[in-house]
């Protein structure tokens, strides 16, 4: 029997220690990242638990609302994004202070970009509402729920661009901490509201702007401690205000296209009946949270691939990749098996209504079919975003977008129904899959330095 070479048995003990590292650094960043992540879903989640028990048209009115809302946070998502590769960078090139600045100057644009949220969807709530073409009784409860919730945006966007200062830092476990509070304070107010003061929809809306602003009240504390002990300044400077929006133009550009998809989603789904738009709004409310539970691979491989490419390490940001990649695929396995499994106990938490557990069922089985696309999706998204590579994303998600809308408008002219929807969301990934499948082989992503150039 031959024994094997030396080389070759050495080359493989280094290539698992090699796996085994990173690994380590995957579960260190992703783990506490995970709970970070949810908490956002887990938020909507639990106002459309407390509000479904109101009734089908309250829930069909917060799920009008809800797009509304997670659409006017989430294209400002590069807060965090395009912090955590800016700060990561830095870290990699050991230059803390220049760090912590980068992500003070986000904090600041967050406020700004808040305050023009709120100026903008106060006095067009009626408007913005009637767009879904819901009932007229759902649309007035989505009215008041907006008007409410919109008031918590600068808060929520504080704590984006605080968190992507935290990520930058290596940091996820702050992130954890606040935002366990943050969801156990949201879900102790809507329930006291909703039913101990009888507020109804509107309490549900308070409940989540109050937890809100304690969470960014809790990140401002945390990132104003390491700017102090730093020598960062803290007052505004409009020149790296300026820096920062411009640098998140192309994830802006991508936000507003995976936005513009799930909300054209959410005005098929309210044109097919009360029903339908309350049935897939407790699915898109799952989908956020199985969604945020693989971005959390997503958010470690930002703050490494930063990292790694701050320090001047291309190899070390590649291997990274492909073993986030892997994790990914295993992780939205798991996850769609997970789905299946929980369905007889999932469905009944959200609806009585039989005509929507009737139209719940199927399209949740979709759901839980595509989650295997899901975690390759989310992963190399956040590989890219790591690396800096934000207009390739943005020109892909637009491409994406041009695929699935003529897919998702054309379901109504077919007759087809909320399952169908749902496939349509399963084509979204597929191609948004291929696109970065394709940019992640080529290379060009990595670029190395403290700054991209």
């Amino acid at each position: 029997m031959t024994s094997p070479r030396p080389g070759t048995a050495r080359s493989a003990r280094l290539s698992k220690d090699v796996r085994r590292r990173h690994d380590r650094e995957i579960i260190a960043l992703a783990v506490p990242a995970f709970g970070a992540l949810v908490a956002e879903p887990l938020f909507v989640m639990a106002d459309s638990a407390i509000v479904g028990h109101l009734g089908t048209i309250q829930l069909a009115g917060l799920g009008v609302a809800a797009a509304l809302l997670t659409t006017s946070v989430n294209v400002f998502v590069f807060l965090a994004y395009a912090t955590t590769a800016a700060v990561a960078r830095r870290v990699g090139a050991a230059d803390l202070r220049s760090a912590i600045r980068q992500g003070i100057d986000g904090i600041w644009l967050a406020l700004l970009l808040g305050a023009l949220v709120v100026a903008v969807v106060m006095p067009t709530a009626p408007a913005l509402a009637g767009l879904f073409g819901a009932s007229g009784e759902a649309t007035s409860y989505a009215v008041t729920y907006l008007r409410i919730s919109a008031l918590g945006t600068p808060a929520m966007l504080v704590v984006l661009a605080s968190t992507g200062v935290l990520r930058g830092l290596q940091d996820t476990r702050t992130p954890l901490t606040v935002a366990v509070a943050g969801f156990t304070a949201n879900l102790g107010l809507n329930a006291g509201l909703v039913f101990g003061a009888g507020l109804g929809i509107a309490g549900s809306a308070l409940g989540t702007v109050l937890a809100q602003c304690g969470m960014a009240a809790a990140y401002l504390i945390v990132v104003v401690r390491g700017a102090r002990r730093h020598g960062a300044p803290l007052r505004p400077d409009m020149a790296g205000i300026r820096a920062c929006a411009t640098a998140g133009v192309p994830l802006l550009v991508r936000t507003l296209s995976l936005r513009a998809s799930l909300v054209i989603a959410t005005a098929i789904a309210a044109h097919l009946g009360d029903a339908d738009v309350a049935a897939h709004q407790i699915l898109l409310t799952l989908w956020s949270l199985l969604a945020f539970a693989l971005d959390a691979i997503a958010i470690a491989g930002q703050a490494i691939i930063g990292r790694y490419l701050g320090a001047d390490d291309s190899e070390g940001a590649r291997a990274s990749s492909r073993r986030m990649v892997q994790w990914g695929i295993a992780a939205g396995l798991l996850l769609g098996l997970l789905v299946v499994a929980s369905r007889p106990l999932f469905i009944p938490m959200f609806t009585s209504d039989p005509v929507v557990r009737d139209h719940l069922l199927p399209a949740l089985l979709v759901v839980a079919a595509t989650q295997p696309v899901c975690g390759v999706v989310f992963v190399l998204d956040g590989v890219l975003m790591g690396a800096g590579d934000g207009p390739y994303l943005a020109w892909a998600m637009l491409a994406t977008l041009a695929v699935f809308a003529p897919a998702a408008i054309g379901i109504p002219a077919v007759g087809g129904g909320l399952t169908m929807l749902w496939w349509a969301m399963g084509l979204f990934m597929l191609t948004r899959m291929v696109f970065l499948w394709v940019r992640a082989r080529s290379g060009r992503w990595v670029v190395t330095g403290a700054v991209r150039a």
